[in-house]
């Protein structure tokens, strides 16, 4: 193994990298049992990194040398590269593999390949690993049941100690979560859970129902993913057991399968703070990714026409003074920025709390505390430099200056303050009305704020410099 090099940057070790450790040993070692003994001390997710480096009769040789079992290990880690190494099998080698794999694995496989491809496949597969596959597939994807896999431990209610450790043993072989154990009754309802190491240890003369966890988390399969994956985040079990409606036990979601769930569940989020319905990916076909943007471009487009619309009602205003347009923009951006700071703050809190009616209400007020204390700050900045700047620059008198600068940041203090109320209810009432608050993306609330910052820019512009002062140019 070749001596780690120092990443500058960091002030750490590099990582090592395998791929080329595994290719060389594939290419280069021409007894088989020597492949498999050496490639036994590396991890799958390698061994499917470096298969990209080898060529398809490479490939060929190394599915025959590992096995069945141990290639679908494999295949589990590709993701989206999977149809590229499904194709280069003949359907009953790739039947074969993908039936050893996890039934949640085998969805995600079979769902990049083409229908009459995955089609062929299943057909080939047996009647066992085709019934779990649909059962996953009878889920809406954003429906948890269409995350979960078959791979677990039952136990029948009333069994011994001894008879528990024997149906432990006995589909250990099949299902490798064993790290809970969860007892049924006769009729598949589901009872509790059991801790591996409680049942280890356990004596024989000890009732298996002692060992039972009956109020251990779990959840229905039809539940919405976005509504429950908070949830059983905080459990941090290693599986959850998945339900249907009637108390059945159906299959189980991993800590893998919810920290997947939490990253897509960030990733539709970011979409939608961006106008996007979903997240998009560097390969997604260029037609499908204007429509995903067209519809919130057009709604904002109209929005944009509603905002110009109230500036032309304050067309008198700009002609009797028209050194406050200049400062239009300086009013709409930080509004913007204000609004889209308290939507980050407030989507991420919902995100990760079930906030009252009560808790809601503070993190309002507590939003447009920082917007006043922010605009305070920023209204006194604008009134000495944008002051200055008339004073200097256009050679104004001092008198006029400082009373166009003030309000100018008495604007800018209200705009903030409103646009923080603004960032922050918005989401808020999506919440409370089952609407995805992400929804209330980016672009839609800088357009409010938009709105907001010209009426109390404008507004404080007319009633203060004009009606009061009388002020014009």
């Amino acid at each position: 193994m070749e001596k780690e090099r120092m990443n500058m940057t960091a002030g750490f070790p590099e990582r090592h990298g395998y791929e080329k450790e595994l290719v060389n040993i594939i290419k280069t070692e021409s007894e088989d049992c020597a492949v498999r003994e050496k490639l036994s001390g590396y991890h799958d997710n390698d061994i499917a990194e470096a298969l990209e480096l080898l060529t398809p009769d490479e490939r060929k040789r190394l599915y025959r040398i590992l096995g069945v079992d141990k290639v679908s290990d494999i295949f589990a880690y590709l993701g989206d590269d999977a149809e590229k190494y499904v194709d280069e099998l003949e359907p009953e080698k790739a039947a074969d593999i993908i039936e050893a794999m996890d039934a949640d694995d085998a969805v995600d496989i079979l769902g990049e390949l083409d229908e009459d491809k995955s089609v062929e496949i299943k057909r080939l597969m047996d009647a066992e690993s085709r019934q779990d596959i649909d059962l996953i597939l009878s889920y809406d994807e954003d429906e948890i049941g269409s995350r979960m896999t078959t791979n677990f431990i039952s136990i029948r209610k009333g069994s011994t100690i001894r008879q528990a450790m024997k149906a432990l043993v006995n589909q250990a072989a099949e299902n490798d979560n064993i790290s809970k154990l969860y007892v049924v009754d006769g009729g598949g309802e589901y009872f509790g859970a059991v801790d591996l190491k409680d049942l280890i240890v356990a004596r024989d003369y000890m009732d298996l129902e002692s060992l039972v966890t009956t109020s251990y988390p779990y959840v229905y399969a039809g539940e919405r993913t976005d509504e429950c994956i908070e949830e059983l985040r905080e459990y941090s079990e290693d599986s959850i057991p998945v339900l249907d409606s009637g108390h059945r036990l159906l299959g189980v979601i991993t800590a893998q399968d919810i920290a997947e769930a939490v990253d897509d569940e960030l990733g539709e989020d970011y979409a939608k703070l961006a106008g996007l319905t979903a997240e998009e990916d560097l390969n997604e076909p260029f037609v499908m990714s204007v429509k995903k943007r067209l519809p919130w471009l057009i709604l904002l487009l109209f929005l944009g026409l509603f905002v110009s619309s109230v500036v032309g009602m304050f067309e008198a205003v700009v002609s009797q003074l028209t050194l406050v347009v200049c400062f239009q923009s300086l009013i709409l951006d930080m509004a913007g920025n204000v609004g889209t700071q308290s939507l980050a703050v407030t989507i991420r809190v919902l995100m990760d709390e079930k906030l009252s009616a009560g808790g809601q209400l503070k993190l309002i007020l507590k939003e447009m505390k920082v917007g006043l204390a922010n605009g305070l700050i920023l209204g006194v900045m604008s009134f000495i430099l944008v002051g200055a700047y008339i004073l200097i620059a256009k050679s104004k008198g001092i008198a006029f200056s400082f009373a166009v600068s003030g309000c100018i940041g008495a604007s800018l203090l209200a705009a903030m303050v409103i646009s923080s109320f603004v960032g922050t209810a918005v989401p808020v009432f999506f919440k409370k009305i089952k609407i995805d608050p992400a929804v209330a993306s980016g672009p839609l609330i800088t357009t409010i704020n938009d709105l907001v910052a010209v009426v109390a820019y404008y507004g404080i512009v007319w009633a203060l410099l004009i009606n009061i002062l009388g002020l014009v140019e």
